[in-house]
């Protein structure tokens, strides 16, 4: 066994399967990332997302989702777009451009773990893509690929924060890579400055209550809360304001997977021919789309919300 191999092997795969970073960790309780969600959730900022309530003691010790776990795999996936939406209609988040993400990387965890037991030796070990509960960037904060920024989100020194965050936990030793400690954030605001809704507060916390991502996706509600009213920006399905706004995404580079590439629509309709999209239009074009998460009737209700705060 040679965990210093093996690692390199493992990262040499992971950029073969398409992964732009990994980063490998040791898993432990993370009782720092514990106190905070215990404090996040108290507050009641995960508004109807009762879900993140559940399996608290697997969200903070990796060991209680694979028995014998000795490591923690990271891997980010780059999605920002070659172009954003020219289209003056209602605006999508980036990562809903194409296909969902959860359908593309996780045959490619699959595939990572086998390689990892075709070469390495038989290997226990789970893969997961915002699919349990795993504290993803606080992983990959541990495993040296970044650090989480005002706005919640990872973020690389190298390009940016558009990434997708997968987790491969395995019970293989390995050789970890160092924490990253530094913030590189330092005195700027603009994510703060420009949330819409106010969401971001001060020492990285994110009112997911008031998230217009929130409000857009998990939210299934029939109608939006009139507080909400002249908030939205025009966003109909997540936001990527707070994103948009950070310096450090000014070195994002378009990503490579043919998967992600926008659906025409996305690219091109306005909002008339959103609104005149019919159910059985919807689900036969966006199949195999993040949207399909809202439903139909979801987006209906978030184009009508928006269009309301543009007739005011």
């Amino acid at each position: 066994m040679n965990p210093i191999l093996h690692s390199q092997s493992i990262k040499q795969w992971a950029q073969e399967l398409g992964f732009s970073y990994c980063g490998i960790a040791e898993a432990k309780e993370l009782t720092d990332h514990a106190h905070a969600l215990e404090r996040w959730l108290n507050k009641g900022m995960h508004g109807s997302m009762h879900y993140m309530e559940n399996h608290f003691d697997l969200r903070i010790d990796p060991r209680k989702i694979v028995p014998g776990a000795r490591s923690v795999i990271t891997l980010l996936m780059n999605y920002f777009p070659q172009q954003v939406q020219q289209t003056d209609g209602p605006k999508i988040s980036k990562y809903a451009y194409g296909e969902d993400y959860h359908e593309v990387i996780r045959p490619k965890l699959r595939i990572l773990l086998e390689k990892i037991r075709e070469n390495i030796g038989e290997v226990e070990g789970r893969g997961f893509v915002d699919s349990a509960p795993v504290l993803e960037r606080a992983w990959a904060e541990e495993s040296g690929l970044g650090w989480i920024g005002k706005n919640g989100n990872l973020i690389t020194k190298q390009q940016g924060s558009f990434f997708f965050i997968s987790t491969l936990i395995t019970d293989l030793p390995l050789a970890y890579d160092n924490p990253y400690t530094k913030d590189f954030c330092g005195s700027c605001t603009r994510c703060i400055d420009a949330c819409p809704t106010q969401a971001i507060h001060l020492n990285k916390v994110i009112d997911g209550s008031k998230c217009i991502s929130y409000y857009t996706i998990e939210l299934k509600d029939e109608i939006i809360p009139a507080s909400m009213q002249g908030k939205f920006d025009d966003w109909m399905f997540g936001c990527d304001t707070c994103q948009d706004v950070c310096p450090w995404n000014r070195f994002s580079q378009p990503h490579q997977q043919a998967a992600f590439s926008p659906v025409g629509i996305i690219q091109d309709f306005n909002s008339l021919e959103w609104e005149q999209l019919t159910e059985e239009a919807f689900k036969k074009v966006f199949k195999l789309s993040p949207l399909k998460r809202s439903k139909w009737r979801g987006i209906m209700r978030n184009l009508k919300f928006i269009q309301s705060e543009s007739d005011k």
